[in-house]
């Protein structure tokens, strides 16, 4: 964990904006969007392919694979990439909320339960550090995943075109 250079931060240990970024660097999901490219479409693929264990049967259940195979193919694959879809909503959801809890100047926490909460002012070398980690380390994730959403667009659309061919 990354130390406060301020030791009169009132922020529980765990809601420190920046402990939360080291948390989620290394939770098993998320540390999934800081691979390479390889490593990473590498995961993406797996999620599909295990995907395909529950889209594959009800693919096979609405078109015949003797009857209209490519149909099984599209179908199949649209209903796959949902798994895909939600894996990949959920991972931008948590590192957007991180990059807004390091970029924001006041931070909301909770002393010891809902009912308590508190805000807290960044100083200005913690602020200054926090917008540094998010410029060059989240950001290009979050990047990474909108760029992944948008071919995930593309092949849906691919899809379609080809859906009305047959």
């Amino acid at each position: 964990m990354i130390e406060s250079s301020v030791s009169n931060c009132p922020v529980p240990r765990e809601q420190q904006p920046v402990n939360e970024y080291e948390a989620l660097k290394v939770a098993w999901l998320y540390r999934d969007c800081t691979l390479s490219w390889r490593g990473y479409i590498g995961k993406i693929l797996w999620i599909y392919s295990i995907s395909w264990l529950i889209a594959g049967p009800v693919a096979a259940a609405s078109f015949p694979l003797h009857k209209y195979f490519a149909k099984f193919l599209l179908g199949g694959s649209a209903g796959a990439s949902i798994g895909v879809l939600l894996i990949l909503v959920r991972l931008y959801s948590g590192w957007f909320y991180v990059r807004n809890r390091l970029r924001s100047p006041v931070i909301f926490y909770e002393e010891s339960g809902w009912y308590d909460g508190q805000t807290w002012t960044k100083p200005e070398d913690i602020l200054a550090r926090d917008r540094l980690i998010v410029s060059y380390q989240i950001q290009p994730i979050l990047r990474r995943l909108e760029l992944t959403f948008a071919v995930l667009a593309g092949l849906y659309l691919l899809g379609i075109v080809i859906w009305q061919f047959l």
